[in-house]
């Protein structure tokens, strides 16, 4: 907690520091879609995705960097907000605002010509990134060997996304705060394991959220490990996730091993064609243990993927099979979905 104190403190006295004149960039993109629902009613099967983006960049006189991000909805309402002061005292970078989670951004990081297995909405997962969309101060740095190391500390878990002068009150009084930590480590680097692994690269995560701050009550924890690479024109990557999501009081009083517990295995291969067209095999599969439900089976999703890039446009291809969707016994649930994307 006295940690977080002084980077806050830290970072609202860079904020008064004198700036130079800075730049501004606007990026974004417009994506349209087709998807067949195979055992569902589709209804319009159009479907359609805006972003944008306005970034700007500065430099105190102190020499350390400063950005600033705001990005905007679907419906032009604003969105996520970040500030950013870089290289603080040639060590880390720290920032104030949210935008996503440290965790969330490596949900699933295997490789894919298009969508994760399940992006196009065939089945439905429990997910690590608890902690997306929470307003907070992190910091993100490099380390000898063990490589990136990013963190976040989020004072107040209640998704609100409070205006400057004010706080979020009690928005959700019963839940608490909330932490998050990443590492990524090229295995290239680390004696010994690099002449094996030279190629591949080895992400931990893990974040802990208070859902609950009533007595007698556990906390949501969040586990991820994942080993990404490639060889030659092939991309791989297996990740793994561990999530328990806490109990309340009602639960331990009924019955104190009763967590719900969800086990996600994901595993990627995609192979370039050529440099503008990439083909790959994405899987993803849970498990659970669950008080309520029946946990003798697990939730499998098949997906081929196709993507062809020219320039700044992306047609994307995905074909996805699930069982037992949404951790219900034998049901299915099959998407096919075309992708147009173009991106500024």
């Amino acid at each position: 907690m006295k940690i977080t104190k002084i980077l806050v403190a830290l970072s609202f006295l860079f904020a008064v520091s004198t700036a130079n004149a800075g730049e501004m960039s606007v990026t974004g993109s417009m994506q349209a879609t087709y998807q067949s629902e195979v055992d569902r009613t589709t209804g319009n099967p159009l479907g359609m995705d805006r972003e944008i983006t306005f970034e700007g960049s500065t430099e105190l006189d102190n020499g350390i960097a400063m950005s600033v991000m705001q990005d905007f909805g679907d419906d032009g309402s604003f969105g996520d907000a970040k500030i950013t002061f870089g290289n603080v005292a040639g060590l880390v970078d720290i920032y104030l605002g949210t935008d996503g989670s440290e965790v969330d951004a490596i949900d699933d990081i295997t490789p894919s010509a298009f969508e994760e297995a399940n992006g196009s909405g065939s089945g439905t997962y429990q997910d690590v990134g608890g902690l997306a969309a929470e307003m907070g101060v992190g910091f993100k740095a490099s380390l000898p060997i063990i490589g990136s190391v990013s963190g976040q500390y989020v004072p107040k878990a209640d998704g609100s996304e409070s205006g400057d002068k004010t706080a979020s009150g009690n928005t959700s009084g019963s839940v608490g705060s909330g932490m998050e930590l990443v590492t990524k480590t090229s295995l290239g680097d680390v004696p010994f394991v690099g002449d094996v692994l030279g190629g591949a690269t080895l992400t931990l995560g893990y974040a802990e959220e208070e859902v609950n701050t009533a007595t007698d009550t556990t906390d949501r924890f969040e586990y991820t490990v994942a080993l990404t690479g490639s060889v030659g024109n092939l991309k791989y990557g297996y990740q793994k996730e561990l999530i328990d999501t806490g109990q309340t009081p009602a639960i331990m009083t009924s019955a104190p091993d009763s967590s719900d517990f969800y086990k996600i295995d994901t595993l990627g291969l995609a192979y370039a064609v050529n440099d503008n067209l990439s083909i790959s095999y994405n899987m993803m599969e849970q498990s659970q243990h669950n008080k309520d439900a029946d946990s003798s089976f697990k939730q499998e999703t098949d997906a081929i993927n196709i993507g062809y890039t020219v320039g700044g446009l992306t047609l994307g291809f995905q074909d996805a099979s699930t069982d037992h969707a949404n951790m219900v016994k034998d049901a299915k649930d099959d998407t096919r979905t075309i992708s147009i994307k173009a991106a500024f």
